[in-house]
């Protein structure tokens, strides 16, 4: 067993970004914590996607958790200060747009109305239920969304909107999901989005509602995101790992920890896992020194969602 202690201090295993990754990271370093005695300390923040990058990129981190792939200027960041990094897809999760239960006449909406809600031009326009629809009531509409900083937000916009990180601003934010969650569930005339995670945590005081995108409206259920019909807001999870960091043990032994235990881990915080095999050629890749990224580093927040069935189908079978 590896055992920092035998050089005379505790090691420690730096993470940051993601709210939505956080669960499935978190719940991967206390086992290993369990595991090697605690005699490493990981330590998991979470400033967001963006943010997070930020910090990887200066070389405060080791691993960064992220809901959207890396973006050019970040990439570009990350080599003037000589980080290079392996991506390693993780799980699968669902954006899932929420209201109270109080709220007895939204059960579903579809991607034209989140986008005639959210847009800028909804601001000052689009602020009763009335206004959405005219049949709900004339009660005002209260916003809850992740922070600037988060990829949730991003994609979210991006997928919604058309353009990432486009959106009214009239909104309450939190960069963590589960106070969104908990703002939610004290505001009958709420509406929000947040991780599959954090709703399922949460289902007795949020209510998921359906969408649909030019087909009947569906629940983002496991079955659901599997099969491919919630679209278009499924999308993965990654890590990146600094290449260099990989040159420490505990950074190196936790990365084939998480490795081995992904597909456990993820499930047990209410994700889906990818198969077996990719997380086997997560570690095949760092054997093989495949830095990078595969999705080029394009300025979206995630794949555009004609592409998303494919990269399901893909990371489904393990291609």
């Amino acid at each position: 067993m590896f055992s920092p202690l035998a050089s005379g201090a505790a090691a420690v295993v730096k993470i940051d970004g993601s709210s939505a990754v956080y669960p499935i990271t978190e719940a991967v370093a206390q086992e290993f914590q369990r595991a090697r005695l605690h005699e490493v300390h990981v330590n998991v923040g979470v400033s967001g996607t963006s943010a997070g990058f930020v910090k990887f990129c200066r070389g405060e981190t080791d691993i960064s958790n992220a809901s959207r792939p890396i973006l050019k200027k970040e990439m570009e960041e990350c080599a003037k200060a000589g980080i290079r990094f392996y991506e390693m897809p993780l799980a699968y999760d669902a954006l899932t747009v929420v209201v109270n239960p109080q709220n007895a006449f939204v059960s579903s909406l579809s991607v034209a109305d989140l986008r005639k809600l959210w847009e800028p031009a909804a601001q000052g326009r689009i602020k009763t239920w009335k206004d959405l629809n005219p049949a709900w009531p004339a009660q005002q509409i209260k916003l809850y969304a992740p922070g600037a900083d988060s990829g949730t937000f991003e994609s979210f916009t991006e997928v919604v909107v058309g353009t990432a990180r486009s959106s009214r601003t009239d909104v309450s934010t939190a960069e963590d999901h589960d106070v969104l969650a908990q703002r939610i569930a004290a505001d009958k005339d709420a509406l929000g989005y947040l991780s599959l995670d954090y709703y399922v945590e949460n289902q007795k005081q949020l209510k998921a509602v359906a969408i649909s995108d030019g087909k009947e409206a569906v629940l983002p259920t496991v079955d659901n995101i599997r099969n491919g019909s919630y679209q278009p807001l499924s999308r993965p999870l990654f890590l990146y790992v600094s290449e260099k960091s990989l040159d420490k043990p505990a950074v190196k032994d936790f990365v084939d920890f998480f490795m081995k235990n992904a597909a456990r881990l993820v499930v047990e915080v209410n994700y889906l896992p990818l198969p077996a095999r990719a997380y086997s050629e997560n570690l095949e890749r760092v054997t093989a020194k495949k830095v990078g990224t595969v999705y080029g580093g394009e300025n979206k927040a995630r794949p555009r969602p004609t592409d998303m069935r494919k990269l399901l189908e893909a990371l489904m079978h393990g291609s």
